[in-house]
């Protein structure tokens, strides 16, 4: 009796506890509403996938730093579920972890399930054997698809409850979303759109997480869902209810990369002015998408022909680095928001057209108010005459007055140090200089030479259907008897292929015809080249290859991949033109390479035997293998295969992505230097690296590195030089900054580090950006003045004055600016 008793008293305090720890996340037309208060929320994007669980506490600790109060992330079907009800949910797929690192760093969460993500990943998050159910068709109304989303959001959503990770439990979640970005393709779904976004929001909220759920670019979304806005500018988005506060999920802060594609940069002026001007007229939340943007590890770089780099352009960069001046300039912008955060949830706003593309905004209680000036003229400066006072608003910016007089921030007046990140050797004391490679072909003898495949057709094939997901590569194999007298054979005769399987390689014989590959955008080709067939029996083996799933669009689970047809040969006789269509002969099949099958990037497979003589380069399909030491330190490590092909990477058996340095970025189009931060931003704006490899380093996490010996495996497909990779770490080179004359320098180097030298100092009028400075005509050489205050010091303060540094011209000739470029 007395043990139920207090079974019963334990079972009432922790149901008591539970209930004093839960956290009430409503909303209004102004907010979203945490525990009675209205909350001023900045989110930021980190996806556990693209990075690592030994990263996830720097990376959250970082965005917590910068004035962030929730992470963001997508929830990724196909990472979780490779194979139908097994699943994998371990290592740096363990989501219960990642979300309780975000708590233990108090910070909230923001899971989107989707499961649908897009985010440039494989297939849009979805699992290949998903499109290979019978009957299935995808994102619409259609029960097989509707019973494995459930299936699978039913799974995410106990996981998290079984954990007390929904704040309605005390935990971290306070939004969840479901579906994602749908109203940008519904309308050729019709009305089974429609129906199907009506069954994702009753899904929804039968489950009974007891915080609010979103859909983002969704006008129609259902009640009791909050629409959101995604996009590089979100400021004039109006929510589908009076009820629903304004909420930006993807503020974009720059872009993804394509092979072929340019380095993408948006400046840190134009994301700070994009979220001042959204907070002036009426935002509530607003999330970076993305906050750090990571890596693309193994094949998991959807697009098609979307880059193993995923950085960004973001805060904090691919490696775990801060990205200067945008981390800082935000932070400060983060700062003078949250100071704000009563008004800008519960005050009268008054809005104010001053003409000429400059808009004052007012936010006012009985006891405060605060003021936005915006000047979104793409060129001309203003001078705002404003309540009695002057000000001026450069173009294309925001300045934000706490207290309607004094302007405490510019959206375009950057204060924040420019660092740049270099890439640097920093090999162990006793490693050697150049790595020692051992070798092994691929063996093909079965595909090429043999055409033997494990499964037969009288059709050509979908690689989606016949590969799954279980590799890249495909062999489709045919064998065609020509006759003698047969008309299609002559001197002059071609293969013909149409593809979509982005790369073709094309063997006659077992002889090497050609390759070709696709461009970002544009992936249905036609490879045609100069074949020999001779009478009587002709293999013809075609490797296809894929570079990521199509992950975006109406339908896009439907666009074929792989060799889709016609294959054809074709004879030339003077005129004529004969042709021999060998789509429905019989062709065999066979996924994958054998060096994966037998795990040749397995370190501990000792079985297979590498040659380590006459080490061949510029060979196709052929295995490298060599080990290491970690490079010193603790900076992050990157793998530069400048001279490298195409292929993949592995380190201990941990596949860092997909490579293809020979991919040179296109000739023309780049930006000048600096970037015109004022207008409108896009993908194609501000745009570098014309002419180079599109990627040539690849991130390898510490964490998949031993102390000692390691393996690096290299699988490459179009034939490259191995002895040219190495490794390099990634750190903060320099560190630029400047200030006002009569106002303190403040110099400080990440990670506590002593300010080690001093590339350029100058009081005057220097001239040029960080990186290439000089003096202009009125300076003063400040250098020695910097070298004997600060070296060795973790950080510096020194004033900009005249009497520090002189008269650069005579007196009366100033204002003048002290700019510093120092080392870490």
């Amino acid at each position: 009796m007395a043990t139920s008793a207090n079974l019963l008293l334990f079972s009432i305090l922790l149901s008591i506890a539970t209930f004093v720890c839960a956290t009430n996340v409503t909303r209004d037309g102004r907010a979203i509403i945490i525990d009675g208060k209205r909350r001023v929320l900045l989110s930021g994007s980190i996806h556990y996938t693209r990075s690592t669980a030994q990263m996830w506490p720097d990376l959250i600790r970082k965005a917590k730093e910068g004035g962030i109060d929730a992470i963001e992330t997508y929830v990724f079907w196909n990472a979780h579920e490779p194979v139908r009800r097994q699943y994998n949910f371990n290592g740096d797929l363990d989501l219960v972890r990642f979300v309780k690192t975000i708590q233990d760093e108090g910070l909230y969460a923001v899971l989107r399930i989707g499961p649908y993500v897009c985010a440039e990943w494989n297939y849009g998050g979805f699992p290949l054997w998903l499109h290979n159910l019978p009957n299935v068709e995808l994102r619409t109304s259609n029960q097989v698809y509707m019973d494995e989303m459930k299936n699978f959001t039913t799974l995410i959503v106990d996981m998290m409850k079984n954990e007390n990770l929904f704040a309605s439990q005390g935990g971290p979640i306070i939004i969840a979303q479901i579906e994602n970005e749908y109203g940008n393709v519904m309308s050729p779904y019709g009305d089974a759109g429609k129906s199907y976004i009506e069954w994702c929001s009753n899904m929804a909220v039968s489950q009974d997480i007891g915080v609010p759920w979103i859909m983002c670019q969704q006008s129609d979304a259902p009640q009791p869902m909050i629409n959101t806005c995604n996009g590089w500018y979100c400021d004039q988005f109006t929510p589908n209810n009076p009820n629903s506060p304004k909420i930006w999920t993807e503020n974009w802060t720059g872009w993804f990369k394509n092979w072929g594609g340019k380095d993408p940069l948006r400046t840190a002026q134009d994301v700070a002015f994009s979220v001042a001007r959204f907070f002036q007229f009426g935002g509530t939340f607003q999330n970076y998408y993305m906050y750090h943007g990571g890596t693309n590890f193994g094949r998991t770089a959807g697009g098609p022909y979307i880059t193993t780099s995923y950085d960004y352009d973001a805060p904090i960069t691919e490696h775990g680095n801060l990205n200067q001046p945008k981390y800082g300039h935000l932070k400060q912008l983060h700062d003078q928001l949250h100071n704000l955060e009563s008004i800008l949830t519960s005050g009268n706003i008054t809005n104010t057209d001053l003409g000429n593309s400059v808009t004052a905004t007012v936010y006012a209680t009985p006891d405060q108010s605060a003021c936005f000036l915006s000047n979104a003229n793409v060129s001309n400066d203003a001078t705002v005459s404003f309540q009695g006072n002057n000000y001026d608003v450069p173009a294309w910016s925001v300045s934000i007055l706490p207290d309607c007089v004094t302007e405490s921030y510019n959206t375009a007046k950057v204060t924040t140090p420019t660092t740049i990140i270099v890439k640097k050797k920093n090999m162990a004391e006793d490693e050697p200089s150049s790595l020692n490679w051992t070798w092994r072909a691929e063996s093909v003898e079965d595909t090429v030479l043999q055409g033997k495949g494990s499964v037969a057709s009288h059709q050509l094939v979908d690689q989606k259907a016949a590969a799954s997901d279980l590799s890249d590569y495909l062999w489709y194999m045919t064998s065609v008897d020509l006759a003698p007298n047969d008309r299609v054979l002559g001197s002059n005769m071609t293969l013909r292929v149409n593809g979509s399987g982005h790369i073709l390689h094309a063997y006659i014989n077992g002889e090497l015809i050609g390759s070709e590959w696709a461009t970002y955008g544009v992936f249905n080709y036609v490879f045609e080249k100069n074949a020999t067939f001779k009478p009587g029996q002709n293999l013809i083996t075609l490797l296809s290859v894929t570079v990521g799933y199509q992950n975006y669009g109406p339908f896009f689970d439907t666009i074929q991949s792989g060799v889709i047809g016609p294959v054809e040969i074709v004879g030339f006789k003077g005129d004529e033109t004969v042709v021999k269509d060998l789509s429905s002969s019989t062709w065999s099949y066979k996924v994958g390479l054998n060096g994966m099958d037998n795990k040749l990037f397995n370190p501990e497979n000792t079985l297979s035997l590498w040659q380590s003589e006459e080490l061949p380069i510029n060979r196709k399909l052929t295995w490298y293998k060599t080990t290491f030491k970690p490079p010193l330190g603790t900076d992050p490590v990157a793998l530069d295969l400048l001279g490298l092909g195409k292929g993949e990477a592995w380190v201990n058996g941990h596949s860092i992505g997909r490579y293809w340095p020979s991919y040179l970025a296109d000739e023309d189009g780049c930006s000048a230097e600096p970037c015109d931060y004022r207008g409108s931003y896009s993908n194609n704006k501000c745009v570098y690296n014309c002419g180079k490899p599109t990627q040539r380093y690849y991130h390898v996490p510490r964490s998949f590195m031993d102390e000692e010996v390691n393996t690096l495996v290299l699988f490459e497909e179009f034939g490259g030089n191995p002895t040219l990779a190495n490794f390099v770490t990634v750190t903060v080179g320099s560190v630029c900054t400047s200030s006002k004359e009569n106002t303190t320098l403040e110099m400080s180097c990440e990670g506590g580090r002593p300010i080690s030298g001093i590339n350029f100092a100058s009081f005057g009028n220097p001239q040029n950006t960080c990186g290439s400075f000089a003096q202009g005509q009125c300076d003063t050489d400040a250098r020695g003045f910097l070298v004997n205050e600060c070296i060795g010091k973790e950080s510096c303060a020194v004033e900009a004055t005249v009497k520090n540094f002189g008269e650069p011209c005579g007196r009366g000739t100033g204002p003048f600016r002290l700019v510093v470029e120092y080392l870490c």
